[in-house]
């Protein structure tokens, strides 16, 4: 038996990854139910390639939308920046849509999946305190005193990781200095939107909104996010709130109007952690935010985490009992694709973020480039996550 420990999106999807490759596995959810804290995000076609692969694209594309265009606009006047095309050519490249969709949505089609399988056991209020490689198995201890022994244990317990302590020593994860008031309202509470088939980021020097639609177009997903100081007091809705207002007080009328939508009953702080090797440890490994948090500037997080899942179930299948082995090659493969996003993240950022003085250098570069020119995203979304030189698809 391999034991997941964290029931979210990577988790789930390890399950079910492993448990085709033939194990039984044991989910274990500190939380008391299964659920998914947060509103939308968006899946570039390399996490569509996962999803197909662990066998719930269909139940995934039933709630989702596939925009046709990710646009830039600037936050000041509203004038476009750039563009990138996600129609036929982009699926043709690539063989999968761009597609948004609710973050429930799709831990909902991963958590189905997982029930409908009798080799995945989930439970739930298990919150796991240790993790210990015995000569005989994993022995997984969970804060109420119930034990558990494993053939192997993947950590997917998130940025904070319980099983990450065990093998990193790298201390708390970084805060960036920025925050985040995520929500999804109805559509029709919206007096205007960019369209059903667009995501649309609007940017501006410390400061950025998305906006896209989600679940078939019934909801729309919005996420402010600006910086302010860090160590600054989370804890009063109103303060908070009036802060939100004042930073976009200056923007243009478009993004003016849709803030008052935003929604506002908790801001999240950002935060990541360094690329850093040694997830894996004899028969423990990590997987997702776990292993590699990263900002969300790039739309990977849970991307990464279906690519991890992916590669860790082929590695077991071609490695058979020598789940060490197996362990080692997953890492080998993905540490290096994990932190050239987790880096390109952060410059995305700083990117989106800029100055003014930087602002006029970067959308004189993007007003060169194409809307079907994939160069600066095919590293992104065609890669192979079995090969060993991580090459491109296509």
């Amino acid at each position: 038996m391999i034991v997941v420990v964290g029931g979210g999106i990577g988790g789930l999807a390890a399950a079910l990854g492993l448990a085709k490759a033939g194990h039984r596995v044991t989910v274990l959810e500190k939380a008391p139910q299964f659920g998914e804290v947060g509103a939308g995000l968006q899946l570039g076609p390399n996490a569509s390639r996962m999803l197909d692969q662990l066998g719930v694209l269909d139940a995934v594309h039933r709630s989702a939308v596939f925009p046709g265009r990710l646009t830039m606009c600037d936050i000041a006047d509203g004038s476009q920046i750039a563009e990138l095309d996600l129609g036929t050519s982009f699926r043709d490249r690539y063989g999968y849509p761009y597609l948004v969709m609710h973050r429930t949505d799709l831990h909902q089609a991963l958590l189905d999946g997982c029930r409908a399988n009798p080799a995945i056991s989930l439970n739930t209020a298990c919150d796991v305190v240790g993790v210990a490689d015995e000569r005989d198995g994993i022995i997984v201890s969970c804060a109420d005193g119930r034990t558990l022994a494993a053939e192997a244990v993947i950590g997917a317990d998130g940025i904070r990781s319980v099983i990450r302590s065990k093998l990193i020593d790298d201390g708390e994860p970084i805060d960036s200095g920025y925050v985040a008031y995520r929500g999804a309202v109805a559509m029709t509470e919206m007096s205007e939107h960019a369209g059903l088939d667009n995501v649309v980021l609007w940017t501006g020097h410390e400061i950025h909104l998305v906006q896209y639609p989600v679940r078939r177009g019934e909801l729309y997903n919005q996420v402010a996010v600006f910086r302010t100081p860090v160590g600054a007091d989370d804890s009063d809705p109103a303060k908070i709130s009036a802060e939100l207002d004042e930073c976009y007080a200056w923007t243009c009328a478009h993004v003016r109007r849709a803030i008052p939508t935003v929604g506002r009953a908790r801001r999240w702080r950002l935060y990541d952690r360094a690329p850093a090797r040694g997830w894996v440890k004899g028969r423990i490994a990590l997987l997702g935010d776990a292993a590699h948090p990263m900002l969300q500037y790039l739309a990977q997080g849970a991307c990464q985490a279906l690519e991890d899942a992916v590669c860790l179930s082929e590695q077991v299948t071609t490695h058979g009992d020598r789940i060490e082995d197996a362990f080692r090659a997953y890492e080998a493969l993905r540490a290096p694709r994990t932190a050239r996003v987790q880096t390109n993240a952060r410059i995305f950022g700083d990117i989106i973020h800029a100055d003014a003085a930087n602002q006029l250098t970067r959308n004189a570069l993007l007003a060169t480039t194409a809307r079907d020119d994939f160069r600066y995203v095919n590293w992104l979304y065609g890669h192979a996550v079995s090969s060993p030189a991580g090459l491109p698809i296509g």
